[in-house]
C-alpha cells in the first residue's frame, strides 16, 4: 500500500490532548481521545504546505471548491445528492449541536438521545439547561438493536423537542439499516420531534451494511452534521458543516451561531477540508484495510486470552466497546486501575451513559505496535482481579 499506517509517529509534546493530558506519567498507551495516531492523506499535506508557504493567514471566506467538495463527496462515496444552499459552516459537530439545541428548544425542554452514546451529548444538553432523555439500546450479545416500543413512548412526551441520531452510533459501532432509520423518521414526525444526526464517522464503515444518510430520507424535516475530522483526521482543523434543505432551519441556527460570534472558518482547515474530499479517497480507502485488521485483531486478541470480557464486532469507527461486567467493578475503577498500575488510558463507560456502567472504549486508530502494547497492557490488569 502506498501508506504506512504502521509507523509509529511521536506525538508527545506536540501539545496533543491524547497524548500530552497525563504529564504525571510518562509511560502511556493512550486510546481514549477519539482521533487516529496517524499522518494524514498526503494531499492534505501538500495543501497545508502551499498555504503555509503563502505566508498570509488573514480572515478567510468559503470558496466554491469548499461547497464543491461536500456535494462531490456526498453523491460519490453515499450516492446521496445535496445542494449548495443545504450546507452551513460551523467550526464543529458540537458546537452545531449546541446552535441547533438553542434554535429549537427552550431552558427546560427535552433531548432523546440512544444510550450508551457519545459522552459530549450528554454535556451540551446539560449545558444549555435541556433535560436529557435516553432510549436505551438493547444489547443482544450479538448485536445493539433499537427499542422502537420504548422510544415512541418517549418521543410522544410534548417536551421532547429534539432527537440527536448518532449514525454510525459511537461507542458501540452499529451502522443503522434503511428500514430501522425510516421507522426512527415516522415516529419523529408523528410526534414533531427534529431529527438531528450526528454522522461524523459515515465514512469509517467495514463490510456489511452500508451507511445510510438520514438526508436520503428526509433532508427537510433533518438537520445533518458532517465532518471530514474523524475520517481523515484532523479534527484540530475546526471545520464542519450542517446539512439541511429547510432554509427556515439552516436560517435559525446561522442566527444563532452568529450571535455566539461564530462565523470564521480556519483558513488552513478550508484548504484541508478541500483536498480530503476532492483528493483523499486512496488515503481513506487503505486506512479502511488497515482499521479493518486491526479491529479483527482486537477482537481474536480479547476472545482467545480474556475469554471473560465480551466484545461485539463494530460495523463501523475505529472505537471498541467492551463488556467488562463480568469483572465484578463499575467503570470507572477499571479506568483508575488500567491507568495507575499499566499506563493505559481508555474511556470508562459510564461517561456514556448509565447503560454503559461496567463497559470501556478502546480506540484501535494507531500503529499494530501500539495496539500490541495496550491490549497486552489490558491483559495484565485484567488477570489480577479476582
Amino acid at each position: 500500500m502506498k501508506y504506512d499506517f504502521d509507523e509509529v509517529v511521536n506525538r508527545k509534546n506536540t501539545n496533543s490532548f491524547k497524548w500530552d493530558s497525563a504529564k504525571d506519567k510518562e509511560d502511556i498507551v493512550p486510546m481514549w481521545v477519539a482521533d487516529m495516531d496517524f499522518k494524514a492523506a498526503d494531499p492534505i499535506l501538500r495543501a497545508l504546505e502551499s498555504k503555509l508557504r503563502h505566508g498570509v493567514f488573514g480572515y478567510a471566506h468559503l470558496p466554491e471548491a469548499y461547497y464543491g467538495a461536500e456535494i462531490h463527496w456526498w453523491q460519490k462515496r453515499h450516492d446521496c445528492l445535496i445542494e449548495k444552499d443545504w450546507i452551513a459552516f460551523t467550526p464543529g459537530v458540537i458546537p452545531a449541536l449546541a446552535a441547533i439545541i438553542q434554535a429549537f428548544s427552550s431552558p427546560g425542554d427535552k433531548v432523546l438521545i440512544q444510550a450508551p452514546v457519545y459522552n459530549s451529548f450528554y454535556g451540551i444538553i446539560k449545558s444549555n439547561g435541556r433535560e436529557i432523555v435516553e432510549n436505551n439500546l438493547i444489547n443482544t450479545g450479538e448485536s445493539y438493536e433499537i427499542d422502537f416500543e420504548d422510544f415512541e413512548k418517549k418521543a410522544s412526551d410534548e417536551s421532547v423537542k429534539l432527537f440527536i441520531l448518532c449514525n454510525p452510533h459511537n461507542p458501540v459501532g452499529r451502522v443503522w439499516s434503511r428500514e430501522e432509520l425510516e421507522r426512527l423518521s415516522a415516529i419523529c414526525r408523528k410526534h414533531r420531534v427534529l431529527v438531528v444526526a450526528d454522522e461524523i464517522h459515515r465514512d469509517l464503515v467495514f463490510e456489511g451494511r452500508p451507511y445510510v444518510p438520514y438526508a436520503s430520507l428526509d433532508a427537510n424535516n433533518s438537520i445533518t452534521c458532517t465532518s471530514p475530522s474523524k475520517t481523515f483526521n484532523i479534527a484540530g482543523l475546526k471545520m464542519a458543516n450542517i446539512i439541511t434543505a429547510n432554509m427556515d432551519y439552516k436560517e435559525k441556527v446561522k442566527q444563532v451561531m452568529l450571535a455566539s460570534g461564530i462565523h470564521d472558518p480556519n483558513v488552513f482547515g478550508i484548504e484541508a477540508f478541500i483536498a480530503a474530499y476532492t483528493e483523499g479517497e486512496e488515503w481513506l480507502d487503505q486506512l479502511l484495510v488497515y482499521l479493518k485488521e486491526n479491529r479483527d485483531y482486537f477482537l481474536s486478541f480479547v476472545r482467545e486470552r480474556l475469554p471473560n470480557l465480551k466484545v461485539i464486532a463494530p460495523q463501523s469507527t475505529y472505537l471498541m466497546w467492551l463488556d467488562c461486567r463480568a469483572l465484578g467493578i463499575g467503570s470507572e475503577e477499571l479506568s483508575r486501575k488500567l491507568f495507575d498500575e499499566a499506563g493505559l488510558r481508555i474511556n470508562e463507560g459510564s461517561t456514556y451513559g448509565n447503560a454503559g456502567d461496567g463497559f470501556i472504549r478502546i480506540n484501535i486508530g494507531c500503529s499494530r505496535a501500539i495496539l500490541t502494547e495496550g491490549l497486552n497492557r489490558l491483559e495484565h490488569v485484567i488477570k489480577t482481579i479476582k
